[in-house]
């Protein structure tokens, strides 16, 4: 017996609700069928997000007749232009109630279909996922209506509207897709009280860049209607098709498709070896966030570790009340484990969205900046997908210059870019770049266009996992440390901390940027910082060296002849007031001083930090909100 198709009846109701609701008046009947292989659209592009507390109300009839193209009722919906609707570098993001606002998701998610030619996305395929976190399940809803009332062919959503920031990107890749939103504020908290947020990625699998979303933000300037199909609210519990007229929504598995790619980039038998025997402990910290999905059925169906081995594995839309952020301050449960007289071998853990990491050994952290140098350095010994050597090495301007050492010594080429991964992208379409990072524990390669934080775990296990092969049970295993000092000892150490403020008042935040500005403009080569002589300082802008395009205003530096380096940003990535980070690195060749405590190492350029930018004069804080990375 067929299912029976649906005709939709009724129109839009304009009313609005005293809450954010998309809800049927009859739910529609769930076609579940084995998808069927699709011919690469002609067009790949992608979209981004938002729609109001108005409702959608429809009567449906069943018909035993497919519904035509013709049937597929498109309402337009008068709006008007709401404020604060500029992306950061990772996206939209704002707290939950802005969003709720009326038209507030619905009209950014319209301007994105409006900046984009109309051969991009109509009859095409976008991706939608995101973290589990509150206010998804109803912004799926909402994104999924005017993706099909602008002409979308097909959306591909996660079960549950679950689907991790790499996961989203590996399946616009694997399916050939226009594009995808990703629904996340990433390390931000969730929860009615806390963030969301929203962002769009291309048919390559990477961030919008600019040039889209400035055009994104100007059409939320001027935007007057919204397009939106009359369809009911889709099931997203279970997988499978369901088809409105010409616009199918597929509800897929969102493991199965990253899982695929994960087995191509690395050897999971070589790891189910380490993570298998007797003599070594691994512990995975889900924070509750969306890896939760992903950790049981690679870390313990895949490669054999024990089920206890995975801790806040269930993802939650408050993320258990936790700050999703892996990192020393936020990921104290994990650090606790970690440091604790019978640690295990080794620990590692997950952000909101599934993009960030942090990696620890027994007692012993490692910094997402000596992270990814370290992970170059060994890649191709021990991670089949770099057998034949990397391509290139990046990294993020504010980032240690521990990678810079690496692909020296390999004669790699190497390229420093502004923060956002999005600066990563063009280098890895035009085949410059294959290992990047990070010092915000983002860490990842070209096998997809956004940073991994699963992938940098099994990154890890493949290094240990190849530095063990050979020992028997019983014997000395290497460890995380022990894989860390040796880098050192053949590269030097880059000690290296990053101080947070978060949430500081706006105005104080941009009158210290201006007042260090003025600094810099004054400076000159051999000015003397205390016990340090300037070689530069400047407004760090890079230019894009495959499509020449310019970033400007990126970050303030202070550098010094010993290689000592100062940085100031306001970050893009926080959900109200602004964040200021301070970046302090100081090179160490000597072996000798190598196991000295980082903030110990770092006090003299701290304090220094501190004094240049008057940072308490300017914003009242005498502490920061947390250390970003430190030993």
């Amino acid at each position: 017996m067929t299912a029976p198709s649906l005709r939709l009846e009724g129109s839009f109701a304009l009313s609005v609700l005293p809450s954010t609701s998309i809800s049927p008046l009859i739910a529609a009947p769930r076609v579940v069928a084995a998808a069927a292989p699709r011919p690469m659209p002609l067009f790949r592009r992608g979209l981004p997000s938002p729609i109001s507390r108005r409702s959608c109300r429809f009567a449906v009839k069943a018909s035993s007749a497919p519904p035509t193209a013709a049937e597929l009722k498109i309402s337009t919906i008068p709006t008007k232009p709401v404020e604060g609707q500029k992306t950061g570098t990772s996206g939209l993001r704002k707290k939950v109630k802005v969003f709720q606002e009326e038209n507030y998701l619905a009209n950014w998610i319209q301007a994105l279909f409006n900046s984009l030619p109309p051969e991009d996305y109509e009859g095409g395929v976008l991706v939608l996922g995101g973290d589990g976190r509150y206010f998804n399940r109803e912004a799926a809803q909402i994104i999924i209506k005017i993706a099909a009332g602008n002409g979308v062919g097909e959306i591909l959503v996660g079960r549950d509207g679950l689907l991790s920031t790499p996961a989203v990107s590996a399946v616009i890749r694997k399916r050939g897709a226009n594009g995808g939103f990703i629904m996340s504020a990433s390390h931000n908290p969730g929860g009615p009280e806390y963030d969301w947020g929203i962002k769009f990625n291309y048919s390559s699998g990477q961030p919008a860049p600019e040039s889209i979303t400035d055009k994104i933000y100007g059409n939320t300037l001027s935007i007057s209607e919204i397009k939106i199909a009359d369809i009911p609210d889709v099931d997203l519990s279970s997988l499978g098709v369901v088809n409105y007229g010409n616009f199918t929504v597929e509800v897929i598995d969102p493991v199965s498709d990253y899982l695929e790619l994960m087995e191509n980039v690395f050897d999971f038998e070589l790891i189910k070896g380490l993570v298998s025997r007797p003599d070594f402990r691994f512990t995975f910290d889900a924070m509750h966030a969306v890896t939760g999905a992903y950790a049981k059925p690679i870390f313990v169906d895949r490669l054999g570790a024990s089920l206890d081995c995975i801790s806040n594995g269930v993802p939650l839309e408050d993320f258990g009340h936790g700050h999703p952020d892996p990192n020393l301050t936020y990921a104290k449960d994990l650090v606790k484990i970690m440091y604790a007289e019978d640690a295990p071998d080794f620990g590692a853990a997950s952000d909101g969205d599934g993009d960030r990491n942090m990696i620890l050994g027994r007692g012993f952290f490692i910094t997402p900046s000596d992270s990814v140098a370290i992970i170059a350095a060994n890649a191709e010994a021990a991670i089949p997908y770099f057998k034949d050597g990397a391509k290139g090495l990046a990294r993020s301007m504010p980032t240690s210059g521990a990678l810079d050492r690496v692909a020296s010594k390999l004669n790699l080429p190497f390229f420093e870019v502004p923060t956002g991964w999005k600066f990563f992208g063009n280098l890895m379409d035009a085949g410059k770049l294959s290992i990047c990072g990070e010092e915000s524990f983002g860490t990842g390669s070209d096998h997809i266009r956004e940073k991994d934080g699963i992938w940098a775990v099994l990154a890890w296990l493949s290094i240990i996992a190849y530095q063990n092969k050979d020992k028997k049970v019983g014997e000395k295993l290497v460890s995380v440390a022990d894989i860390a000092k040796e880098h050192w000892t053949t590269y030097g150490r880059n000690f290296f901390s990053r101080y947070d403020y978060e949430e500081c008042e706006s105005e104080g935040a941009n009158k210290m940027m201006g007042y260090l500005r003025d600094v810099i403009s004054k400076t000159k080569s051999g000015d003397k910082y205390g016990n340090y002589t300037l070689q530069f300082a400047d407004d760090f802008t890079y230019t894009d060296p495959v499509d020449g395009s310019v970033a400007s205003r990126q970050g303030l530096r202070f550098v010094f002849t010993d290689g000592s380096r100062i940085i100031y940003r306001l970050s893009g990535t926080g959900s109200a007031g602004a964040t200021i980070r301070i970046y302090i690195e100081q090179f160490e060749p000597d072996v000798s001083k190598h196991e000295t405590d980082a903030q110990t190492a770092l006090k003299p350029l701290i304090g220094l930090a501190l004094s240049v930018s008057k940072l308490s004069e300017f914003t009242g804080r005498e502490k920061p909100t947390s250390l970003g990375e430190i030993c």
